[in-house]
């Protein structure tokens, strides 16, 4: 087959892309937490234990359909021919006293079965329905706690990474800085100008030291936060991935007041959820427990049929033949199964898990308001010691400035230069640390109240 020179052209230019790495993917937080919800594989665990639990439900529904017993088998019958008889001979009535003779094998096939449908049972199905559907009700509320950690951990990765980069980046300004002190540190003490003396320049050799141990570790914090949030998001590790914010910047207070974001957890969050359909299954388990001392009433059908092809049917109302014969009757009847120490053990059972999940929600009801309040106070601790510090790295900018001039004319020591330059990289890299603990304060909030954005 022939290709022409445009089409070879074409073919050429699609190879080539599929080779090419591929265009950088930009992301702002909230396209990253929506990326994480939709690519989490915990969160798709969660959905299909959902439908496992609706199963259970399903199953105890079909608990008060119809059901069937049945047991067919086939195996084998002494052959007989013939009625009632004795020495051979046919007596009508009189019962046969030859039996002991072999007369050969027949294949012989039998069919049980009974096909019943509840009519009452006491509650048990209806108890048992409830209790199941607490179990569904719980699978929702862990899949709901699943998406709060999701917005969480992705919330946390983004902000861990601006702070990461901003670090980084600041601490690389800061080295060349340095790095030009340092020079020039080295070039006066070998003009011997009688400006700079070597214990200025050991001081800013040390100051660089400090500096530089910083970069490397925001350098692997910068990497280590942005492959997690390519996990997270489900984008493929080797591929490139940008973030749209070009600093971190501290998030908005939220305009809520401590009682009502309390108030609003013990409402909302999926663990009071949770807590409340864990009640309602304890309860309806406990009502099933008792209901299963007690029998099920049942209509039905019940029958049983035998064929053996060598023996002859015996026609007597009287007298049946196990391995020649069928009947089949309508019935109504009472089934009761229950053991009664052991039936009494687990209601006892049930109703002591009720109990202990009662004295669980009185906890929750006592330690969620206490751990919203924690995370409130911290989150207005931070918000803020970071315009705090914001105020403080402007200061301490301005004496580097100044001492770094003051050093180029002379006029300063570099051990007054170094002990500037390292002020304002710690107040400026706490600065940003704290922006992220205050972000990351806010998104615990929000975690803590059930909100899942």
């Amino acid at each position: 087959m022939k290709f022409n020179a445009l089409t070879r052209t074409f073919l050429a230019a699609g190879m080539l892309l599929t080779v090419l790495p591929g265009q950088a993917e930009t992301i702002n937080l909230q396209q990253a937490v929506e990326m994480s919800l939709t690519a989490d594989p915990r969160i798709k665990e969660r959905e299909q234990l959902i439908e496992a639990a609706k199963g259970l439900v399903q199953e105890v529904e079909g608990e008060g359909g119809w059901r069937i017993r049945a047991n067919l088998f086939v195996g084998l019958a002494p052959q007989v021919e013939g009625g009632f008889y004795q020495d051979g001979a046919y007596s009508g009535t009189t019962p046969r006293t030859d039996g002991h003779d072999w007369n050969g094998v027949s294949d012989w096939s039998r069919l049980d079965f009974a096909l019943i449908h509840p009519l009452y049972t006491f509650g048990k199905i209806e108890h048992y329905g409830e209790a199941a559907q607490g179990k569904v009700d719980i699978t929702r509320g862990e899949l709901q706690a699943t998406r709060a950690d999701t917005v969480f951990d992705a919330k946390r990765a983004y902000f861990a990474f601006l702070t990461a980069r901003d670090v980084r980046a600041f601490l690389e300004d800061m080295q060349d800085r340095l790095n030009k002190a340092i020079k020039s540190a080295e070039r006066d003490l070998k003009e011997e100008t009688g400006e700079t003396r070597q214990s200025d320049l050991y001081s800013l050799q040390t100051a660089k030291g400090m500096i530089d141990k910083y970069v490397h570790q925001a350098r692997a914090v910068e990497k280590i936060s942005l492959d997690g949030l390519k996990v997270l998001t489900g984008i493929d590790m080797k591929s490139n991935l940008t973030v749209a914010d070009e600093r971190i910047e501290p998030v908005p207070f939220p305009q809520v007041d401590l009682a009502d974001f309390q108030a609003r957890a013990l409402q909302d969050r999926p663990e009071m959820l949770q807590l409340e359909a864990g009640l309602r299954a304890r309860r309806a388990l406990v009502e099933a427990k008792k209901a299963d001392r007690l029998p099920d009433i049942y209509a039905g059908v019940i029958g049983q049929g035998a064929y053996a092809s060598q023996r002859d049917t015996l026609d007597n109302p009287y007298i049946q033949d196990p391995f020649n014969g069928y009947g089949v009757t309508p019935v109504v009847g009472v089934r009761w199964d229950s053991i009664f120490g052991a039936a009494d053990a687990k209601v006892n059972q049930a109703q002591a898990e009720l109990e202990a999940l009662n004295h669980k929600k009185a906890f929750a009801v006592l330690g969620i308001p206490f751990e919203v309040g924690q995370a409130y106070a911290n989150a207005e601790a931070n918000f803020a010691s970071q315009r705090d510090l914001a105020v403080g790295a402007a200061a301490a900018r301005r004496w580097m400035v100044a001492s770094l001039a003051d050093f180029s004319a002379g006029l300063e020591g570099a051990d007054k230069v170094a002990e500037a330059i390292r002020n304002y990289a710690l107040t400026q890299v706490e600065y940003l640390r704290t922006i992220n603990d205050y972000n990351i304060n806010v998104a615990q909030l929000a975690r803590l109240t059930g909100e899942l954005k």
